[in-house]
């Protein structure tokens, strides 16, 4: 469910926000367990086939809060400027919100493949060996974007 915005000047277009997710270094992926208590925690990602991707170990917290709930929010924030003399920052953020479902076979190749030439680029052939070795321990998981909204103060 999206929400307005406060400062509607500060809107940015779906297309301003998809390229701060593009450039984004990681965002923080926020999740909910059982119990309602909120989780929040920094992620390396890529972007592709209108989602974001991530990869993980085979079992953890946010995987529980997935299992239970596969309702999730991805919070990415671009350029940042402290502006001291006007007790401000100038700053660029995109929030989605989206569901989170596990992919397999092909689709997790693709991912691995992506965040490889995303964060690794240079070292592509290890980094393909190093993928084939670790895939039974790696989990990737896909959240569709559902809703995107972007903020600036520039």
């Amino acid at each position: 469910m999206h929400h307005e915005l406060r400062r509607k000047e500060r809107a940015l277009t779906e297309p301003e926000a998809r390229a701060i997710l593009e450039r984004g270094e990681y965002g923080i992926l926020s999740t909910c367990d059982p119990d309602g208590q909120p989780y929040g925690i920094p992620l390396s990602y890529c972007l592709g086939n209108d989602a974001i991707y991530f990869h993980c170990a085979l079992e953890g917290h946010k995987l529980t809060d997935i299992a239970a709930d596969g309702r999730v929010s991805f919070c990415v924030v671009g350029t940042t400027e402290v502006l001291p003399d006007q007790f401000a920052t100038r700053y660029e953020s995109v929030v989605i919100s989206g569901r989170a479902t596990e992919a397999f076979e092909e689709e997790k190749q693709q991912v691995l493949e992506g965040l490889l030439a995303k964060y690794s680029a240079a070292f592509r052939s290890a980094g393909l060996d190093y993928i084939e070795a670790m895939r039974e321990q790696t989990r990737v998981f896909k959240v569709s974007i559902e809703d995107i909204c972007g903020k600036a103060r520039r």
